[in-house]
């Protein structure tokens, strides 16, 4: 297969991309500002703008599927930016993909488009959702228009990657070994997945000729996120993190976002990411275990091996 894969550069991507090198697939690894740093090997890399329906004539060209990871996370008021590179940016790649005769379009998702879920009430495959956070709208609205547009939507709804090299696991690494990793009180449920069995779980995607709709990956037991940070700091040898009131993190939140726009930096926390972080998933994984991933790595948190 010709596989067509955007941020190929970014965190996800480069994984994705670096896993499917040794296998028998002919890659296509899309960037924009971002340079694709590593030795591509038989790899094609292309340079492209999802913003720019011009320069995205003839990337889809000859591919079998498209994997989309591309997007911007970590920058101030993403509400302004969402509705563009969560929403049109995927309109313009779908458009590029039909005029190109591409069938399989996989888009990499998250479980908070249904809303608030636990363990009792798990995530599905609904598309009827009312998220409170402007990230997961938006990425709700790219949802549907995969859904309605191509002629083999899939939705991959993926929970908390966890593993090496990953960055919101190294960022919290880093604030632990400093003593300045917190968390809320509150338990907040989340689903986790390693990193290798993301990696699996996305090339049977690929691979799989009949894969088609959402699919919610996750591993075996939900967790709540004070756990999970409890068990890593413990696994780096660290401290557990600080508990603090739920409202101090809205407030560090707006005051990244308020650092970054005066000194045109990252914004490593936002108001909006704080309210997705808040909201408490877990997932019915089954249509996974059947037909993408029958058995995990991984089917609980093992930072021993992962961390």
């Amino acid at each position: 297969m010709r596989i067509l894969i955007t941020g190929a550069a970014g965190n996800l991507g480069s994984f994705l991309s670096r896993h499917l090198s040794v296998s028998p697939h002919q890659l296509r690894l899309m960037t924009h500002r971002r340079p694709f740093n590593e030795e591509p090997g038989n790899a094609e890399v292309v340079r492209a703008d999802l913003g720019d329906s011009e320069t995205l004539a003839g990337v889809c060209d000859g591919v079998d599927c498209i994997v989309h990871f591309a997007g911007i996370l970590f920058a101030p008021q993403p509400e302004k930016f969402l509705p563009t590179t969560n929403v049109r940016y995927v309109e313009n790649l779908i458009a590029a993909a039909l005029a190109a005769g591409v069938k399989k379009f996989i888009l990499v998702s998250f479980p908070h488009v249904e809303g608030e879920t636990t363990p009792e009430r798990r995530a599905t495959d609904r598309m009827d959702g009312t998220p409170d956070s402007v990230h997961a709208r938006t990425r709700l609205e790219a949802e549907r228009h995969v859904a309605a547009r191509m002629p083999q939507p899939v939705i991959l709804r993926v929970g908390m990657i966890y593993g090496r090299g990953v960055l919101m696991i190294d960022a919290a690494r880093w604030l632990a070994k400093r003593r300045l990793l917190a968390v809320w009180r509150q338990p907040t449920w989340i689903h986790l997945l390693s990193l290798p069995d993301f990696l699996d779980a996305t090339t049977a995607a690929i691979e799989n000729p009949t894969a088609r709709g959402i699919y919610n990956l996750g591993d075996d037991r939900p967790m709540t996120l004070q756990e999970f940070l409890d068990a890593a700091s413990a696994h780096w040898g660290c401290r557990q993190p600080w508990r603090a009131p739920r409202w101090m993190f809205p407030c560090a939140g707006a005051a990244c976002e308020v650092f970054a726009a005066l000194f045109r930096t990252r914004a490593p926390l936002t108001r909006d990411f704080i309210r997705i972080g808040m909201a408490s998933y877990a997932m019915d994984t089954s249509r996974m275990k059947t037909d993408l991933l029958s058995r995990l790595k991984y089917p609980v948190l093992h930072p021993q091996g992962v961390l």
